[in-house]
């Protein structure tokens, strides 16, 4: 099934419903706030033909525990879509669209090949994402630092910023030489940081899953295709954070005033509007 028809001439953006996922309303509405016109779309309207990928700027793996992350998180809702559609999804990269991988997505997204993409190879698997070192599922906030080097699209204008994480699948793992790569290239997008801000260098919590070089998130060489763990989705609006509150009266005793502007998780997202409007209208 699919919700509310793409309407105007805007940024049409596709996200993934059905079989687990359960972040699709919230990132829908995050890329709403950012501008877009965002879609929520089963996989099954696009393995069976009924939506057209061709019809789509923006295509976004969301969050939650696809097919109850049954061998693996990611990983069948991987192989359904690229045994379906897997040409559909080579024309939709090969076009300079953009893909956005969040938590569960992500661990799609690597699983699919898609990431890290390195020589243009979005066929073979070079990364994982794995369980968590700590042995059990992590629902905090992080602190995330990110590379004002790396070709992104999604993160520029960004340089420190705090996410909700909740996996329980979130170790980002590969060989060392493939890391290495990854870090030279710039496609180390975000890292995990103290909260004084330098990397976290493996220490938990900041670190919550044991990702080695504090790897948060990767991004293509292009920088069009981006897959991250933590949800910028999630922080829509600035009571999100758990320190509204604190915020909120401090703030009151500067006698300053609340300004709604746009969290910095929707700036994630208000990057990857603006990008498609400026390179592929």
């Amino acid at each position: 099934m699919m919700e509310n028809q793409t309407t105007g001439r805007g940024v049409q953006v596709l996200v993934l419903a059905g079989y687990g996922l359960n972040c699709d309303h919230e990132t829908a509405y995050a890329f709403a706030l950012a501008g877009a016109d965002p879609v929520r779309v089963h996989i099954n309207a696009l393995v069976s033909g009924e939506v057209s990928l061709e019809d789509y700027d923006i295509l976004v793996f969301d969050g939650g525990f696809s097919w109850g992350d049954d061998h693996g998180a990611g990983v069948l809702e991987a192989v359904r879509l690229k045994y379906n559609i897997g040409p559909a999804l080579d024309r939709f990269i090969e076009k300079g669209k953009l893909v956005l991988g969040i938590c569960n997505g992500f661990q799609a997204l690597v699983n699919l090949g898609f990431l890290p993409g390195i020589d243009g190879d979005y066929k073979t698997r070079r990364v994982a994402l794995t369980f968590n070192d700590c042995g059990n599922f992590r629902d905090d906030w992080v602190t995330l630092l990110a590379n004002p080097d790396s070709p992104c699209v999604f993160t520029r204008g960004i340089s420190r910023l705090e996410l909700p994480v909740r996996h329980g699948e979130g170790k980002f793992y590969a060989p060392p030489e493939i890391t290495q790569r990854l870090i030279d290239q710039h496609q180390v997008v975000f890292q995990y940081a103290a909260p004084s801000g330098e990397t976290a260098q493996g220490r938990f919590p900041y670190n919550p899953n044991g990702s080695v070089r504090d790897i948060a998130g990767i991004c293509d060489p292009t920088g069009r295709i981006f897959g991250l763990m933590p949800h910028p989705e999630a922080f829509n609006h600035w009571t999100n954070h758990p320190d509204w509150t604190r915020t909120k009266v401090f703030m009151k005793r500067h006698g300053q005033l609340i300004k709604p502007e746009p969290t910095v998780g929707v700036r994630i997202f208000k990057n990857a509007v603006e990008y498609i409007q400026k390179n592929q209208r």
